[in-house]
């Protein structure tokens, strides 16, 4: 009871202090929450020096109060009252609660405001006396410093299992080549357990260069599964995914009949870094078509995998040895993995579907029976925002065919997925 008792009384002197440093009027104006009125009062007490107006001027044009919401405003503010110091002031009308429950503390982590105020808090502990700093601080604060904005989704999935183990493969050893040992044998496998993450993002370089209102942008696309329960939680693949490529929008009669919005084309480099037999990679010029009819959004995309110099054929069937009698070389130049296309077809096509906060995804890829098989695979997503979070949302993801990864493209899986993902994409 002493305790709350201490908090009480700090809080009425914090309360009762902040008012007598301002205009009676602005007091008045607090209690019968005509916000509008206060606040050309409070600008002039804030340029005057009063930290507790600048705190609240901060505040009402955070949450709205009697005008506008400002966040720029919000953050000027808060900044020019941390310079010298912060504290916590009980704004009048307002009422003071401190008996929120841990799940509703947690929500409250995950919204605008809660982003907002604590970018504020740090950028606030930034003193911006010369120009290069303000505008250093300001392109912070929009969060573009970089130019750089989510391309395709950024996830992490903690819990990830497949429906059977994946194949261990040799940098040194082809895997027709040599029998394995018994020890070889015993660690053939990874396990079917994982976790996988994705990190993705664009950037701009260039609008209405060419007059057509066209975007030209480059984009980097990572997708990584790793081994974390396992011993030494070894990296079991990364893919990289570097592109470039121009978007120009249909025109107006196209949109308006048919709803497609506009075609992006350009070159996708695909590769997983690997030496040896592990080396994956392939290149390919591609066109995607976009389209939207309401809330379901469509990416239409072909490809053209451009051809590479084929290695010696003991390379691909693991003979061992060339005609020549010389042995095998695992790093021999030429195309990794010639009849990918049998796997991953020649394009797909990619739904996204907007129903409440609710997100649907599904990418389908089929290679109408390429390499004298019929092969496909989909992919199935769901994501819903976490606490109410702009970017955090629970993210499920179900994947079923060839292709999940390049080490593994003939490798068919089935494979469930849960985490988080932290960017939403409609293309």
């Amino acid at each position: 009871m002493t305790y709350l008792k201490i908090v009480f009384a700090l809080n009425m002197f914090f309360f009762v202090f902040s008012f007598q440093l301002t205009a009676g009027d602005v007091s008045v104006y607090f209690i019968n929450k005509q916000y509008d009125k206060a606040i050309p009062l409070l600008e002039e007490e804030a340029k005057n020096g009063s930290k507790q107006a600048m705190y609240k001027l901060g505040f009402l044009y955070e949450n709205g109060l009697g005008t506008a919401v400002d966040y720029k405003k919000s953050v000027y503010w808060y900044k020019e009252m941390s310079k010298a110091y912060s504290y916590s002031v009980k704004i009048a009308g307002e009422d003071l609660n401190n008996s929120d429950s841990f799940l509703t503390q947690v929500e409250n982590q995950f919204d605008a405001v809660s982003d907002k105020k604590g970018t504020a808090f740090v950028l606030g502990k930034i003193d911006t006396n010369t120009p290069e700093t303000k505008t250093l601080m300001e392109s912070l604060w929009e969060g573009n410093f970089f130019g750089l904005t989510p391309f395709h989704e950024n996830y992490i999935l903690p819990c990830s299992i497949a429906n059977s183990k994946y194949p261990r493969r040799s940098e040194s050893v082809h895997p027709n080549t040599t029998p394995l040992t018994p020890i070889q044998n015993e660690y053939k496998n990874y396990s079917d357990l994982e976790v996988e993450f994705q990190i993705s993002f664009k950037k701009q370089l260039s609008y209405n260069f060419f007059g057509w209102n066209e975007f030209i942008n480059v984009a980097y696309t990572q997708t990584v599964w790793w081994q974390l329960y396992e011993k030494s939680a070894p990296f079991r693949e990364m893919n990289y995914k570097p592109e470039i490529f121009m978007a120009v929008p249909s025109s107006k009669n196209l949109d308006e009949k048919y709803g497609f919005k506009g075609l992006r084309y350009g070159y996708l480099h695909e590769s997983n870094g690997q030496d040896g037999y592990r080396s994956r990679s392939w290149n390919r010029l591609q066109i995607t078509g976009l389209w939207q009819w309401d809330n379901l959004f469509l990416a239409s995309r072909v490809w053209y995998r451009i051809p590479e110099k084929l290695k010696s054929d003991n390379y691909y069937h693991g003979n061992g040895f060339k005609a020549d009698g010389t042995e095998t070389d695992p790093n021999e130049i030429g195309d990794d993995n010639p009849n990918i296309e049998n796997y991953m077809g020649f394009g797909d096509l990619t739904f996204h579907y907007l129903y409440g906060k609710s997100q649907f995804a599904s990418v389908l890829r089929y290679n109408f029976g390429s390499g004298e098989k019929h092969r496909g695979a989909a992919e199935l997503n769901w994501s819903y925002p976490f606490f109410h979070s702009k970017n955090m949302f629970w993210y499920a993801k179900v994947f079923s065919g060839y292709g999940e990864s390049l080490i593994d493209y003939d490798h068919s899986i089935t494979k469930t997925s849960f985490g988080f993902s932290f960017s939403r994409g409609l293309f």
